[in-house]
């Protein structure tokens, strides 16, 4: 039996993929499948979806999974659970669903609806591997290391020497101060997996704990030559070298001082990285560098507007680059039907030179004659968002998509407008933007609604 990790296997129960190649209608199932095994999942998700439309009447739960797959490979945790929800729905019984709504939720930093869920596959199907493990992941988040280990030891039992398993099983050793037994399961998910940076950091930090600097600069050093751009590493790098007291490289070998100084250059802001610098600093005579460091240090540690913190909010700059981007994707209508798309080409063309209030007016003059026109109502909604009318912008994209429901780009408007309010809903837009072949709308979804 082969462990999935994340969501790895695609339910194909009852399907037969020879009988469905049999016929000359298209099969967006398959299709899709194909796509999903390909990683291509855009694709794959807007096939799953034609396949949905077409069997409406008798809807196939195989095709809610599946697009639930795509869905949670775009980072749409939120859209694969509302599929998988169906998809259980349809078929209460779905052991792999129940995983892959628990793996969702778990994305979600829900862990006890994960736990749920992988409870209930587990009552399902006791063999499956990959629900112990999931299940170890969520109980290790909620700090119930004892219950994680138990379900890391089933997994192995089940799937042995599977990497991703024995590194949960290190990771929940440590945290409960097996650090010996942490090293040892990490040495063999090395052994299998050589060039994870994640298993050897982890390996790192366990060595740290029982003061075996050198081991753990040994597998640090390995993980900034896989990764050099990782501020954290370059810092824990410099603490070991600080520890065993190269402050500063020799033979053309970096010390500690190096090290502190490249964590700071990729992460200008790296509060530990100043402490550790400025410790260097007085270590090496430089007690006005040292004490630079330390007030910096102390200044950006009690000033939580030292960064801008984006959390749920789209910034402006973004906010206009996305609107102005899906201007430029707007096509050109038949101008021969009224005036009205007259008035809102003009209006178009007055966006784009940057003067949206007297777009507006050319979209009002298109919509009272023509007040079915979805493209106007959504572009006026483009508009007084530009001059900060996100209220009314909002009723504009719910015009538009009340006329035409497959109106992606309105969803996508309306989701990352409603974000900038902290209103979380835009994130359901957002996926159903995606889902109606939006792509753009999953890179927000991944920066801000996960």
């Amino acid at each position: 039996m082969k462990l999935r990790s994340g969501i790895l296997t695609l339910a194909l129960i009852g399907f037969s993929l020879s009988l469905l190649a049999q016929t000359t209608e298209i099969s967006y199932l398959e299709l899709g499948l194909n796509q999903n095994k390909t990683g291509n999942y855009a694709d794959a998700l807007r096939n799953f979806t034609l396949e949905i439309e077409k069997t409406a009447a008798n809807p196939n739960p195989i095709a809610f999974y599946n697009r639930g797959f795509a869905k949670y490979n775009l980072k749409d945790f939120q859209g694969a659970i509302l599929d998988f929800n169906k998809a259980l729905e349809l078929k209460p019984n779905y052991f792999e669903a129940f995983i892959a709504r628990g793996q969702s939720y778990s994305k979600q930093d829900n862990h006890p609806l994960a736990i749920q869920d992988y409870n209930e596959a587990i009552r399902l199907n006791p063999l499956e591997g990959t629900a112990y493990f999931s299940r170890g992941l969520s109980k290790n988040k909620l700090e119930n290391f004892r219950a994680a280990i138990t379900d890391f030891n089933k997994s192995l039992e089940l799937v042995p020497d599977y990497a991703p398993t024995l590194a949960a099983r290190a990771d929940s050793k440590a945290k409960l101060g097996d650090f010996a037994g942490s090293i040892e399961d990490y040495n063999k998910a090395i052994e299998i997996t050589p060039k994870r940076t994640n298993y050897l950091s982890g390996r790192a930090f366990a060595k740290m704990k029982i003061a075996d600097f050198k081991g753990a600069l040994a597998d640090f050093s390995e993980v900034i030559k896989l990764n050099p751009d990782r501020a954290e590493e370059w810092y824990y790098s410099g603490f070991c070298k600080a520890q065993l007291e190269n402050y500063r490289g020799e033979n053309g070998e970096k010390g500690a001082l190096e090290d502190f100084n490249k964590a700071l250059e990729l992460d200008p802001e790296m509060i530990e990285a100043m402490y550790g610098r400025g410790f260097v600093k007085s270590k090496l005579g430089d007690p006005r560098g040292a004490m630079e460091d330390f007030t910096r240090a102390i200044e950006f540690g009690n000033n939580e507007n030292a960064k801008i913190l984006y959390t749920a909010k789209l910034g402006k700059i973004q906010l206009d680059e996305l609107r102005n981007g899906l201007v430029d994707r707007t096509k050109m209508s038949d101008m021969s039907a009224s005036r009205a798309e007259v008035f809102f080409h003009r209006g178009l063309a007055k966006s784009k030179s940057g003067d949206p209030k007297s777009a507006i007016d050319d979209y009002n003059r298109a919509i009272s004659l023509q007040p079915t026109y979805a493209d106007a109502y959504f572009q006026r909604g483009i508009a007084k968002s530009n001059l900060g009318d996100q209220r009314n912008a909002i009723q504009d994209c719910n015009n538009a998509i009340d006329l035409n429901g497959k109106y992606a780009e309105a969803y996508f408007i309306r989701g990352i407008i409603k974000l900038a309010l902290n209103d979380t809903t835009g994130c359901l837009d957002l996926s159903k933007s995606g889902e109606l072949g939006y792509t753009a709308a999953y890179t927000v979804i991944r920066d801000f609604c996960n």
